[in-house]
């Protein structure tokens, strides 16, 4: 009775939920994506609470989307009806989510009239308004209020101001800034008058304005020696921090990295003394879009109004310390009067929108190389300047014709045909239904590894290969055939020593590999050897020390690294300036760049051969190295003639994971050297890496990539393990 009575429940709940689902489908409330953490999480939370006060009909719900996945997530989403409502992101982007269909365009529906002009602009493209301006975020001139009476007015002020507080002794700088990053270049770009498009929208980077400001940052980091070389998010705020920097340029991120007890003033930068131009910086705009496949979006508008209104903007500037866009929240005294908003409002009347066409995304890697190359002294700047033309025209230039996918399609289902027939017979024929209901323990305990292998592994891998056939653009995959591959293979675009070509990155990969794994089973093996002899104390002790390099996330040891190797205040080349060697700037030449990098990765790899040789030997038997002594045989002959050979079927299996690992080995490159200079210390997986993610989105052209690493990798391994058979 009581069964009869659960299942009578359970339908009634279900017929309910069925009747009741419109009047709950009213309730739903309107999902917004964002990517605030701390304070600016804070005041969009205000935000929301008082709009569902106001609101109970229509209720919002925030959802954070870590930075990084943002994007991606939002082009896999919307498309497949699972996205956001509403969703606030920077504006660089939003030309590329309007010809993917992602975003609705707002024409009419929002008063542009509240907001700054500047910011408004930010968000139109080909005359259509992409989303409701809420914040902004730019570089401004921070400065030590105790160590200066006031901010420089010019660019000569500062490099006065620069020279007096520079000692190289002490380890101080007149004025620290990411000197090598293209974005804070920039505003040194436009003072001097140059551009990265024209009027007409065509690429304007290589000019004898822009040529100006590569020398000026040349100036100030070689030649005045006032600004730090190679110089990191990190150690700006290191040094500003602990008063070796009376100035520094920065964002609105910066107040959070700023030590408490550093006081400070923020200032519009400084005027540039030979052209009479401010510095201008690129200026980025968090607007709140609607996403196109809203169920709602009248409503969705409204919520974006309201974040907007002049209430919600004075919410958003206090609680959550945002630059906001609408003019009327600065006449309030709180926000117009607050010490750090309204510099960065002073310096939004000189700052110019990021540019939102989708071409954009391929300017900042060749234009950081070509700023590099320039402050490390390896080309002039209008060698430079061209160079990242040439590139930025050939990550941008067209896709591959579409192809007849028939062909394919056809080949796919004779080889699935004939694959099934010889699978088919091969089945009968070793009777596998019989042994495998012999072995069903053994399957048992296996299944739940191949279910992982084959979702983790195999599904991706199919997948993954599938793309390289394909081209991406504007959200939509286009069938191209073998043309990527063809693409990568023949290198038509790069000479053989071009950096970018396929065959420079295999050799310089291939090298990268070989030498990593020599050193890797040279030093493992000495140190195995070491580690075994009886005679050696603490040997317990050793060996933990010996394991910590491996045991540390490669990412952080990768990261002091780059520290370790920084040329002014790295630990290396204090360690050479100690012995009477001059610095060394690693990164300026691929040689040394190379060497930085493969330190780096020996270290990280030494511990894993060393643990795999300990194991190794501790499986042979002393009797025949004793038996050997015996025999009159030397040191090094009882290793040649008994321990190596019975080391060996242990490291051939240690050798191919370690090929394999060092072959994929990401984060060194990536982190260490960054694939400088110009990119010829990259390898083919970071290479796959920035097609992906760094030259427009080229998914097709990464995959393919892949697909040649997994051939490569593969065709190592095979030949590696018949050897060994």
């Amino acid at each position: 009775m009581g069964v009869v009575v659960r299942w009578l429940i359970a339908i009634g709940l279900i017929l309910a939920g069925l009747f009741l689902s419109p009047l709950a489908y009213a309730a739903d409330p309107l999902v917004v994506w964002h990517a605030y953490r701390g304070a600016e999480e804070e005041g969009l939370r205000a935000v929301t609470e008082e709009w569902n006060r106001q609101n109970s009909d229509v209720p919002v719900r925030l959802l954070p989307v870590p930075y990084e996945a943002f994007a991606n997530r939002l082009t896999s989403a919307i498309p497949r009806g699972h996205g956001p409502d509403v969703f606030i992101a920077a504006h660089e982007r939003a030309a590329d989510w309007d010809r993917s269909g992602l975003v609705r365009r707002l024409d009419g529906e929002v008063d542009t009239e509240r907001h700054h002009p500047v910011t408004v602009e930010a968000l139109i493209y080909e005359d259509h308004l992409l989303g409701v301006p809420l914040a902004y975020k730019g570089l401004a001139l921070f400065y030590n209020t105790d160590l200066l009476a006031g901010p420089p007015k010019t660019t000569d002020e500062m490099l006065e101001i620069a020279r007096e507080h520079t000692d190289s002794a002490e380890g101080s700088f007149g004025l620290v800034y990411e000197a090598a990053n293209f974005y804070m270049h920039v505003p040194w770009l436009f003072g001097f008058g140059g551009e990265i498009f024209d009027e007409n929208g065509d690429l304007a980077l290589a000019s004898k304005e822009a040529e100006a400001s590569l020398l000026f940052a040349d100036r100030l980091v070689n030649q005045e020696r006032v600004v730090p070389r190679e110089a990191t998010g990190s150690l700006v705020s290191h040094l500003f921090s602990n008063g070796q920097a009376p100035m520094a340029i920065s964002g609105s991120w910066f107040l959070g990295e700023i030590g408490d007890s550093v006081p400070f003033d923020i200032a519009p930068l400084p005027v540039v003394s030979e052209t009479g131009k401010a510095a201008t910086p690129l200026m980025t705009v968090e607007a709140a879009f609607i996403s196109s496949r809203s169920t709602r979006p009248e409503e969705a508008v409204r919520f974006a109004e309201f974040m907007a209104s002049e209430e919600m903007a004075v919410v958003r500037a206090l609680k959550g310390l945002q630059p906001v866009t609408t003019l009327s929240a600065y006449d309030h005294k709180e926000v117009g009067e607050h010490p750090i908003l309204s510099k960065f409002r002073a310096q939004l009347d000189s700052s110019i929108p990021m540019p939102n066409d989708p071409r954009m995304r391929s300017v900042w890697e060749p234009a950081t190389q070509a700023l590099g190359q320039v402050l490390r002294g390896m080309v002039t700047p209008d060698v430079a300047l061209a160079q990242a033309e040439q590139r930025i025209h050939l990550y941008t230039r067209p896709p591959p014709e579409p192809r007849d996918p028939t062909p394919l399609m056809i080949g796919l289902l004779v080889i699935g045909i004939l694959a099934s027939v010889y699978g088919g017979w091969r089945f009968r024929r070793d009777r596998v239904w019989a042994r495998m209901k012999d072995s069903k323990l053994a399957y048992l305990y296996m299944g739940p590894a191949i279910v992982g292998m084959g979702f983790l592994i195999v599904i991706p891998f199919v997948v993954g290969s599938a793309v390289s056939l394909f081209t991406h653009q504007e959200g939509e995959f286009t069938y191209v055939g073998l043309a990527n591959f063809i693409d990568i293979i023949l290198s038509q675009e790069y000479g053989l020593t071009d950096p970018h070509s396929f065959y420079f990155t295999l050799l310089v990969t291939v090298g990268w590999t070989a030498l990593n794994v020599f050193l890797h089973v040279s030093i493992g093996l000495a140190l195995a050897l070491l580690l075994r002899d009886p005679w050696m104390r603490l040997r317990g002790i050793y060996r933990v020390l010996l394991i910590i390099p491996w045991a540390i996330p490669n990412y952080i040891t990768a990261l002091i690294w780059r520290g370790m190797f920084h040329e002014q205040l790295g630990a290396v080349n204090g360690m050479l300036a100690w012995v009477g060697v001059e610095p060394i700037s690693w990164f300026s030449q691929f040689a040394t760049a190379f060497a930085a990098n493969v330190v780096t990765n020996t270290w990280l790899g030494f511990p894993f051969m060393m643990v795999v040789t300990l194991g190794a030997l501790q499986a042979i038997p002393t009797d025949l190295e004793e038996a050997a002594s015996v025999d009159g045989a030397s040191r090094w002959q009882r290793f040649r003639h008994v321990t190596w050979p019975l080391l060996k079927p242990a490291l051939v299996p240690a050798v191919v994971l370690g090929t394999v690992w060092t072959f994929n080995m990401f984060n060194v490159i990536y982190l260490v050297s960054e694939g400088a200079p110009g990119g010829s210390t990259d390898i083919l997986v970071t290479e796959a890496y920035r097609w992906a993610f760094e030259r427009g989105e080229r998914y097709g052209l990464a995959a393919a990539y892949a697909t040649l690493i997994f051939v490569i990798i593969g065709s190592w391994t095979w030949l590696a393990t018949r050897r060994r058979s």
